[in-house]
């Protein structure tokens, strides 16, 4: 994969530059994180099959083997609430606010390390199903969908803050663990004695932000493995019975960059022209250059804008696929802009892969679902963030932008040749500018033959003379020892901007003026 040539967006002045009087301070983080923890053996039906046979115990005496160690879990449940005086409510509401609960339960008790409230469900879990071919005369387990009771134990770790661990109560007993990056990063900003003020599940003051930056890019991943495993024996207690160890994947993440202002009025006074451009102008060629993706012709996935007005803020949602990216007014003080990965591997980075013949290479892969790529994820969702805020920061400063619209508009004299300008009102002007702000084009580039193919109409030569008048307006940048060519930050601008002013100002006015 080809990246433009380093400083070509260092041009671009972000909105955070723009509004640093007003913005108290800038942090990236992980926010939501959930885990899931799978027994290797136990997560397979082959595997399960495998792990009876070796002991000898019958295929169809599954039921037998597992009810002792469901069983245990259920009594280490009661016990662990004898110890610490609380009760097992049963929940059986589908719509029940589970965070609602515990904000209650927390406000009562105070924010102490411990147990905080236990309760049960039955939902829905994979199980397996014995079988015996007749044709094969072969007895296995195979995979079979049920529903059992699940355990919810909420706690205050010393070092993660609020958690949870979901434990079922039947086999293949897959644990789900969630923590939240806010939490443990207000843990570290105590030990190391900086002060800040929280709200929710968010900084709205730190007392050094550019110290806070650094402990949320210090998180290590093997000490959350360290952490899951005392969770999995304490909430779990079957291991030593089963003789296995679980193995921890990341089954979503999201990683916010929080912009804090000073006072709400500040956000609010150019919240709404954001997020109004951002639901109207946002194509899915866009969404796939924020998410650092190629958008191609075979693409089936869903893709979509979204607007919700919550209690926390207004909100817009840009999806695509397994990843989404969303922007929001946080109790109307903070601008979050966040990305969220329900499925990891869909995003790729530059790693060392095994090729089936046992050589191994470097090269751009899927992430693997590991815990471990928790710091190589934190910079593909960080660089995923500030894509959309340098879109954000293109359309923020109208009048600027308009100065800029009105120069490309005009007729430029270069070595004794004029070059017109371009105009969004004519078509082919339109769709030349439109075709260079594609996603696959915005990141990987775009060449003479690239363009043709959206142009057949267009010969070589004459293409090439649409690159040269790009060029001469400052709208594109030939990259360095190669054929290819980059919107620069005037040419994103005046494509954001354009679309901006004919979409939400002009077509709407045409539109409602009366007809003669």
């Amino acid at each position: 994969m080809y990246y433009p040539p380093k400083g070509w967006m260092m041009s671009l002045t972000l909105l955070t530059e723009r509004h640093a009087k007003e913005i108290a301070g800038v942090l990236s983080c992980y926010d939501r994180v959930i885990v899931q923890g799978t027994l290797p053996v136990f997560c397979y039906a082959d595997g399960m099959t495998a792990y009876l046979s070796k002991r000898r115990i019958r295929i169809f005496d599954f039921t037998q083997f597992a009810k002792p160690l469901t069983d245990a879990i259920k009594a280490n449940a009661e016990e662990l609430a004898a110890a610490n005086g609380l009760k097992i409510d049963y929940v059986r509401r589908k719509n029940f606010r589970k965070e609602d609960k515990v904000k209650a339960v927390l406000k009562e008790r105070g924010h102490h390390s411990g147990l905080v409230w236990i309760f049960s469900a039955l939902e829905p879990c994979t199980t397996y199903q014995p079988w015996h071919d007749k044709k094969s005369g072969r007895t296995y387990l195979r995979y079979d969908d049920g529903k059992c009771l699940h355990y919810y134990f909420y706690f205050i770790d010393e070092e993660l803050g609020l958690c949870y661990v979901r434990v079922p109560t039947w086999c293949p007993f897959r644990l789900q663990f969630y923590c939240n990056g806010h939490n443990w990063l207000a843990r570290q900003l105590d030990r190391k004695k900086i002060r800040y003020t929280m709200l929710d599940n968010a900084f709205s003051a730190i007392e050094d932000w550019a110290a806070a930056q650094e402990l949320a890019d210090s998180w290590d991943p093997s000490c959350l493995h360290r952490k899951l495993d005392e969770f999995a024996q304490r909430y779990c207690p079957i291991l030593k019975q089963i003789e296995e160890t679980y193995h921890w994947s990341l089954d979503e993440a999201e990683y916010a960059t929080d912009i804090v202002f000073h006072r709400q009025a500040d956000l609010q006074a150019i919240y709404g022209n954001l997020i109004r451009t951002a639901i109207h102008t946002v194509k899915p060629d866009d969404i796939a250059t924020f998410l650092g993706k190629k958008l191609n012709g075979n693409y089936q996935d869903e893709m979509g804008n979204r607007y919700n007005v919550r209690i926390e803020g207004t909100r817009v949602r840009h999806s695509m696929g397994w990843a989404s990216i969303k922007m929001y007014d946080k109790f109307g003080q903070i601008l979050r802009i966040e990305t969220t990965a329900k499925d990891v591997s869909f995003f790729k980075h530059y790693r060392e892969v095994e090729q089936r013949n046992g050589e191994k290479v470097m090269k751009f892969a899927p992430m693997k679902k590991t815990i471990y790529s928790l710091g190589a994820l934190r910079e593909v969702l960080s660089a995923a963030n500030r894509r959309y805020l340098e879109f954000l920061s293109a359309i923020d400063d109208p009048s600027n932008g308009i100065d800029k619209l009105n120069k490309i508009t005009r007729t430029v004299h270069e070595e004794a040749r004029s070059y017109r300008g371009f105009n969004f009102f004519d078509q082919d002007d339109e769709a030349l500018l439109l075709a260079l702000a594609r996603g696959e084009f915005t990141i990987n580039g775009v060449q003479n033959k690239a363009l043709r193919t959206r142009f057949p109409q267009y010969s070589s030569g004459k293409m090439s003379r649409i690159l040269r008048r790009l060029r001469t307006h400052g709208l594109i940048k030939k990259a360095t020892h190669c054929y290819k060519y980059y919107l620069t930050v005037l040419g994103k601008q005046v494509v954001t901007l354009g679309l901006k002013l004919k979409e939400l100002v002009i077509i709407p006015e045409l539109a409602a003026m009366p007809s003669r």
